[in-house]
C-alpha cells in the first residue's frame, strides 16, 4: 500500500528527528584513571559506579600465592570507551566485559579495559579479572610507619587495608566514595578458616584438600574495609543481648592474652551504641583476633573489626563506634577523616561515662590540659591533616575534643539528636565535614562556625 504525501513528509521527520537525538548524544570517551582525591589521585576511578564486587580467592600459605578472579558489577556514568580498575602489582591474565573477552593494558597500579563494544551511560555492566601472584603489604608513614594491607601471618594472612591497600589483593575502584556489596569467597587449606564481612553463608570443601568460606556482605562497603584473614581460628558465634548476630573469631595463640572478653565486650558495646548512635547499622557484629606483632593497630573491618592481637576494652569500643562513623557513614574524600576517627575517639569518652567511670568532660579536661601549647600537636588542622599525617594523634584526639567542645556548646539533648540524625541520613553513604556543620547548626538552631573554625581548621592550641 503507498503511503500518502503526509504520511512520507511525517515518516521523514520522525527519522530527522530520531538521528538529531543520535548524533547529539556525546561520544564515547575513556573514564578517568582516578577520581581526584586530592591525597590519592589515582584511587577510585571515574565513568562508573560500582555496584558489587563478587570475590573469589584461592590462598596458599606455602607459597604465599593469591589466584583471583573478582567480578565488579558497575553502572556507567557516561559513555564508556574505556575503564580503568586499580590493582597493585598482581599479574592479570584475563579480562572479560560482559562476558565477552576485552583488551587490557598496565601502567602501574592501574588496569585500563577497552571493551569490544563502548558501553552507554546509565547501562549497567559486569567485569571479570583473573589474576595471580604473591600480595605485597603496603608500608610507608601513612599508618604509623606499619606494614598494612595484605600481611601474611604464620598460618596464613592479616588483611587490613585503609586507606589504599584494598587493591594489592582484588581489582576495584578503591576509594570509598565508590560504595558496593559484595560476595567474597575464600579459598584455603582444610583446616584454615577465612575470615570476611557481613555473614558466612557456606563452607564447602573443593578438590586438593580445600575449603571454601563464603561471606556476603548486602550492605553497601568502601573497598578498604574489606578483608579476607585467613588462619587457625577458635570461633564463637551467637547474637548479643538485643539479638543481633556476632562472630568472633581469634588464633588459639591468644587465647588467655590480656584477660580481655572479646566476645563480651563487642556484644556489650554493640548493643550500647545501638541505643546511642542509631540502629545497628549491619546484619553482623563480631572480631578478627589474630596474633600480627608487625601490624601496631587495629581496623575497623565492617561488621567484624581486625585486632593484631587482644586488645583493650578502649580499642574495641573505638572500632566499634567505627561501624557507624567511617564504615556506614563514609568519608567523600579522605581529608575529612576526623569524622571517622574523632569520632571514634570518642566513643571510649563515652563510653567510660556510661560506667561511671570518668565523665567525657573529664577525659576532655585530661587530654586538653595533657599537651602543652608548644606541641606540634596542635599544629594540625585536622579538617585537612595532609596525606602523610592524617591519622596523627590530633586527628583522634582533637577530633574528640571538638566533639565534646560542640556538646557543651549545644547541651545533650541536641548533641546526642545530632548523632543519630547524622548516621540515618547519611546511613550506607558518604559525607564530608561541611555536612556534619550544617547539620550541628540545623539541629541545635546555633551559629557554629566560629567553633567548628576554631576546632578544626585554626593551628594553635585553643583558649577554654
Amino acid at each position: 500500500m503507498a503511503l500518502s504525501r503526509s504520511a512520507r513528509l511525517a515518516a521523514v521527520a520522525t527519522a530527522a528527528a530520531s538521528f538529531c537525538l543520535i548524533a547529539a548524544a556525546p561520544a564515547p570517551t575513556p573514564g578517568s584513571d582516578g577520581i581526584g582525591d586530592p591525597y590519592f589521585p589515582q584511587l577510585g576511578n571515574g565513568g562508573f559506579d560500582a555496584t558489587h564486587y563478587d570475590l573469589n580467592v584461592a590462598y596458599d600459605p606455602a607459597t604465599d600465592r593469591l589466584d583471583g578472579v573478582t567480578t565488579v558489577t558497575a553502572r556507567a556514568t557516561q559513555n564508556l570507551s574505556s575503564f580503568d580498575l586499580d590493582l597493585q602489582k598482581l599479574t592479570v591474565t584475563s579480562v572479560e566485559v560482559n562476558g565477552r573477552r576485552a583488551q587490557f593494558t598496565r601502567s602501574g597500579d592501574e588496569i585500563r579495559v577497552t571493551p569490544r563494544d563502548a558501553i552507554r551511560d546509565h547501562r549497567t555492566f559486569s567485569v571479570t579479572v583473573t589474576y595471580g601472584g604473591v600480595p605485597e603489604a603496603l608500608n610507608g608513614p601513612i599508618v604509623f610507619g606499619s606494614d598494612y594491607g595484605w600481611m601474611k601471618t604464620d598460618d596464613g594472612v592479616f588483611v587490613a587495608c585503609e586507606p589504599n591497600a584494598a587493591s594489592t589483593w582484588f581489582p576495584s575502584s578503591d576509594h570509598p566514595s565508590d560504595k558496593a556489596t559484595y560476595d567474597i569467597r575464600i579459598e584455603a587449606p582444610k583446616g584454615l578458616t577465612g575470615v570476611s564481612n557481613g555473614r558466612l553463608v557456606d563452607t564447602y570443601d573443593v578438590r586438593g584438600g580445600q575449603t571454601v568460606h563464603h561471606w556476603r556482605e548486602s550492605r553497601p562497603m568502601a573497598t578498604y574495609l574489606a578483608t579476607a584473614s585467613i588462619g587457625k581460628f577458635d570461633v564463637k558465634t551467637g547474637r548479643t543481648p538485643s539479638g543481633i548476630p556476632i562472630y568472633v573469631a581469634i588464633d588459639p595463640v591468644l587465647k588467655n592474652s590480656n584477660n580481655v572478653d572479646v566476645y563480651g565486650v563487642t556484644a556489650e558495646v554493640t548493643d550500647y551504641w545501638a541505643k546511642v548512635f542509631g540502629p545497628y547499622p549491619f546484619e553482623e557484629t563480631g572480631a578478627v583476633v589474630d596474633d600480627m606483632p608487625q601490624a601496631g593497630f587495629s581496623l575497623e573491618t565492617q561488621s567484624k573489626p581486625s585486632y593484631s592481637a587482644v586488645r583493650s576494652e578502649g580499642t574495641i569500643v573505638h572500632e566499634l563506634a567505627h561501624q557507624w562513623f567511617g564504615d556506614s557513614v563514609s568519608v567523600r574524600q579522605w581529608k575529612d577523616i576526623w569524622l571517622n576517627e574523632g569520632f571514634a575517639s570518642y566513643g571510649p569518652w563515652l563510653w567510660n561515662e556510661h560506667k561511671g567511670r570518668s565523665s567525657a568532660h573529664d577525659s576532655f579536661l585530661a587530654a586538653y590540659n595533657s599537651v602543652p601549647a608548644s606541641s606540634s600537636f596542635w599544629q594540625s588542622v585536622i579538617a585537612d591533616p595532609q596525606r602523610d599525617t592524617m591519622f596523627n594523634s590530633a586527628v583522634y584526639n582533637r577530633g574528640a575534643m571538638t566533639l565534646q567542645v560542640l556538646r557543651e556548646r549545644i547541651g545533650d539533648k541536641d548533641f546526642f539528636k545530632l548523632l543519630r540524625t547524622w548516621t540515618a541520613t547519611h546511613r550506607y553513604g558518604n559525607a564530608q565535614t561541611a555536612d556534619f556543620i550544617r547539620l550541628a547548626e540545623k539541629v541545635s538552631g546555633q551559629d557554629l562556625d566560629g567553633l567548628f573554625q576554631t576546632w578544626l581548621y585554626t593551628k594553635g592550641k585553643p583558649a577554654l
